[in-house]
C-alpha cells in the first residue's frame, strides 16, 4: 500500500498572508506536505520593500518542500513583481519569485494536479485615501486589457474550470459578506459574466479577511487553510 507522500499531492486554499511569515508556522500549514500546493487568495505581500525581514522571509519560503502560488491582492508592490521575468508554469503565464513562489497572473488558466484553475487577481483598495499619496498602485485595478485575456483563456477552455481563485469577490455577494463595495470596477462586470457563463465547482476569494461560505459554490478564506476536494 502506498502512503500519502508517494502517491497524493494536494492543492491547499488560504487568504491574505500581507507578509506574515507567522501564518506558515500554524498547525494547519504543517498539514502540508512534499509536492503539495499551496495558493494564497491575494495580498501575499512578501515582496514588499527589499528589506532584510522580508528576504528572511522569503529564504524561510524558498526552503519549504511544497509550492506557494498566489494571486496578487491590493497590497502588492507592483513595481518589484514587473521587473521580474514572465514564465510558463502549468500552463499559464507566472512571475517567480523563487523556484517554489509563484505569482499566478491575471486572466490565466493552469493545470494542477489534473485540476483547470482560473486566477484572476487585483481589485480596489478600501483604504485608498490612506495609502495613495505612498504605498498604493494603480495596476491593482484591473485593466480591461487583462480582462479581455482572460475571457480568451476561457473561451479556449470552453468555459469550464474545476475552481476560480480571485482576490476580490463578485459584487453581488457583497451583501452575504457585510461588505460595501465602495467603487464598481470593470472586473465586477466581469465576475458577474462568469457566474453565468462558466462551469465550475467552487470560487475562493481572500478580500472580505473572513472563514465564510457562502452557498452553494463560493467561499471567502482568511486563516483556513483548505484542501481542494
Amino acid at each position: 500500500m502506498h502512503n500519502r507522500s508517494e502517491v497524493l499531492k494536494l492543492i491547499y486554499i488560504t487568504g491574505d498572508t500581507h507578509g506574515d511569515i507567522n501564518r506558515f508556522k500554524s498547525p494547519e500549514m504543517k498539514k502540508l506536505r512534499r509536492g503539495d500546493t499551496l495558493i494564497i487568495c491575494g495580498d501575499f505581500g512578501f515582496m514588499w520593500d527589499n528589506s532584510r525581514k522580508e528576504r528572511a522571509a522569503m529564504r524561510k519560503l524558498s526552503s519549504k518542500d511544497y509550492t506557494i502560488a498566489f494571486v496578487d491582492g491590493c497590497h502588492e508592490n507592483f513595481d518589484m513583481l514587473e521587473e521580474l521575468p514572465v514564465s510558463e508554469w502549468n500552463g499559464g503565464k507566472v512571475h517567480k519569485l523563487r523556484n517554489n513562489v509563484i505569482h499566478l497572473m491575471r486572466g490565466q488558466v493552469y493545470t494542477i494536479e489534473d485540476k483547470k484553475i482560473f486566477a484572476f487577481g487585483g481589485g480596489h483598495s478600501q483604504d485608498y485615501d490612506f495609502r495613495r499619496d505612498g504605498d498604493w498602485w494603480e495596476r491593482e485595478q484591473p485593466t480591461h486589457a487583462e480582462i479581455m485575456e482572460a475571457i480568451g483563456n476561457l473561451r479556449s477552455n470552453n468555459y469550464r474550470m474545476d475552481y476560480i481563485i480571485t482576490h476580490e469577490p463578485p459584487a453581488s455577494l457583497k451583501d452575504c459578506l457585510g461588505v460595501d463595495v465602495l467603487q464598481r470596477l470593470e472586473v465586477h462586470a466581469f465576475f458577474e459574466d462568469i457566474i453565468k457563463t462558466c462551469r465550475y465547482k467552487k470560487w475562493f476569494f481572500g478580500k472580505c479577511h473572513i472563514d465564510k461560505h457562502i452557498p452553494i459554490k463560493f467561499y471567502a478564506v482568511f486563516n483556513n487553510v483548505t484542501p481542494l476536494k
